[in-house]
């Protein structure tokens, strides 16, 4: 017998839907609807490593994920509103009823006009990514460091493979980079990033230059300069060993930068200027966050 409580979950759902049943005067085929996508939740959460014992312990985190994996079964945004729109009403209810104290959804949007949900990696995967390129050669060596400093940075793929040794300033913790339209930018590396950086430097670039002189800062067994199909190839292969089915790209990496940060308190403006955007609406289709976060923010202003 499982020891995940799901009858109690799942009388609370039952509630629900006698409540849109009675009070809300729903019709036979809505009701369905509703309990269809509640359940495939519910059923998400069950599988999880840490599920969560209660709806009390549901997280937003826990909302994203399942959003994101609908998003990664092809179903357009107006099916993917549908489902936020049930859980939203789901929780609301909750809340009503004294269930739970906080509503995961609350801070939670799809992005406007039809725009697809960007891919990005829960933490666990990301370790697991990171893990699975462990290793004792010069190209596990090379390819931690990449990995841990896109992560770290944000950084577009084509910005990372054009980084010369010029660019770091690990004394101090921060890269130059130049990205679109040729605008340069100070990005700040974390400690993790900085430490593999400094092992990379010290040993396997130094065996993969093979005595060459050569500027940019990762290469190949040939002692070039790595391209960003080659890396795409590398990130694809370390994707499979970790047992990660979602489809991939660098720039996944970037969404997960940003999306962890902004899921940590980090500031729009201060995400917006380390991705190099231009335009803060851009960044803000990376934050899944609605107007109520912006609002939390303006509501400092001595003004406000």
């Amino acid at each position: 017998m499982s020891r995940y409580p799901s009858r109690a979950m799942e009388s609370l759902l039952q509630r629900y839907l006698d409540h849109l049943k009675v009070e809300k005067g729903l019709s036979k085929n809505s009701l369905s609807a509703y309990g269809t996508d509640l359940n495939a939740f519910h059923t998400a959460l069950k599988d999880k490593k840490n599920a969560p014992q209660s709806w009390k312990q549901v997280q937003p985190q826990h909302v994203l994920d399942h959003i994101m994996a609908l998003s990664d079964q092809a179903l357009k945004p107006r099916s993917l509103a549908r489902h936020l729109i049930t859980l939203r009403g789901f929780f609301r209810f909750l809340a009503k009823e004294h269930e739970i104290e906080k509503n995961p959804t609350n801070l939670i949007e799809l992005p406007k006009g039809g725009r697809k949900l960007p891919q990005f990696l829960t933490l666990d995967e990301v370790d697991r990514i990171l893990e699975a390129s462990n290793g004792k050669r010069t190209d596990d060596s090379r390819n931690r460091t990449m990995l841990e400093l896109l992560y770290a940075t944000g950084l577009r793929v084509s910005e990372l493979v054009h980084l010369t040794i010029d660019d770091l300033n690990l004394q101090k913790g921060f890269l130059k980079t130049m990205g679109k339209g040729k605008k340069e930018r100070l990005v700040p590396i974390g400690k993790s990033a900085i430490s593999f950086l400094r092992i990379y430097l010290a040993e396997a670039r130094e065996k993969l230059r093979k005595n060459r002189p050569c500027q940019t800062l990762f290469l190949t067994r040939l002692g070039r300069g790595m391209s960003r199909q080659m890396f795409w190839k590398i990130l694809k292969s370390l994707a499979a060993k970790a047992g990660i089915q979602k489809n991939i790209s660098p720039h996944t990496l970037r969404h997960s930068f940003a999306t962890h940060l902004i899921q940590r308190g980090a500031d729009l403006r201060s995400v917006q200027a380390m991705l190099g955007h231009s335009d803060i609406s851009t960044t803000q289709i990376y934050t899944h966050l609605n107007l109520t976060h912006l609002k939390s923010i303006t509501a400092k202003h001595p003004r406000a």
